[in-house]
């Protein structure tokens, strides 16, 4: 017999949620802790053959979940995303924006002034202006509705600074003051916008070698002397969008093991 204590705490009953970069490591792993909680989950990817698959794994835990293949660089796209999900559901509740340049698609590991002009124009295009364009294409349905939860996902890196990798810092330091002004902007539209900054995450189902040594290096400034993993990340999320964080805007909250210390 199952008892209420084993039953899942399910804070998002009714709500609907957009995990952009959904198929892969943190992504994955938020849209699985959301779908949990009770939302119905969109997971937005430009991989749509692994977003399909990160859909049927979550379905397959009796949980709704739904893929699209979403470019945010393509502002047309993130409206085909936002029409598509008002489709199948009629509301817009959380946004989670979570696509990046980092891990799947490699980024150059370079001096500031090595770094290719058009990778630092790709890394901020989807790090930063990608989030931009995810929220134009969500905020009308949430100001219609008269509530909304943005998360955004920025990077510990943006408080530490990090050498050889300063288009990704940069575009991690952005979503920072992008949650401040976004959060003033839309809370008299019950509207709340708040960042989590995690640290070296082991978001790779395969690492290799030089990846296992990079995320064991980061245990070294840490008080919690583990490897962060992907569902270190998905509960602070999942408070976030839940109802647990109604009074709450504006805020980044760092998710590293206690590296950084504010």
């Amino acid at each position: 017999m199952t008892s209420q204590a084993d039953q899942p705490y399910r804070r998002l009953d009714g709500r609907v949620a957009i995990v952009t970069g959904g198929a892969h490591g943190i992504g994955l792993a938020l849209a699985h802790r959301l779908a949990h909680e009770g939302a119905h989950v969109v997971v937005a990817d430009v991989d749509g053959e692994e977003g399909e698959r990160a859909a049927r794994q979550i379905r397959g835990d009796g949980l709704l979940c739904v893929a699209t293949k979403t470019d945010v660089r393509q502002e047309e796209s993130l409206r085909e995303l936002a029409d598509r999900t008002l489709a199948i559901a009629d509301r817009i509740d959380i946004l989670v924006n979570n696509a990046a340049l980092f891990s799947t698609i490699k980024m150059s590991r370079v001096p500031f002034d090595e770094v290719p002009v058009d990778e630092w124009d790709d890394l901020l295009d989807v790090n930063l202006k990608g989030a931009w364009l995810a929220c134009r294409a969500v905020v009308p349905s949430m100001k219609a509705l008269g509530y909304g939860k943005i998360i955004n996902i920025g990077s510990a890196s943006a408080f530490k600074g990090s050498v050889n990798r300063i288009h990704y810092v940069a575009s991690k330091a952005g979503m920072l003051g992008f949650t401040k002004s976004l959060a003033r902007e839309l809370g008299p539209h019950g509207i709340l916008v708040n960042c989590v900054a995690p640290g070296s995450t082991l978001s790779e189902v395969n690492p290799d070698a030089e990846t296992l040594e990079l995320r064991r290096g980061a245990l070294s400034g840490r008080a919690i002397q583990r490897v962060e993993r992907p569902s270190d990340v998905a509960g602070v999320v999942a408070f976030f969008a839940s109802p647990d964080s109604d009074f709450v805007t504006g805020q980044t909250l760092v998710v590293d093991g206690g590296s950084y210390m504010q």
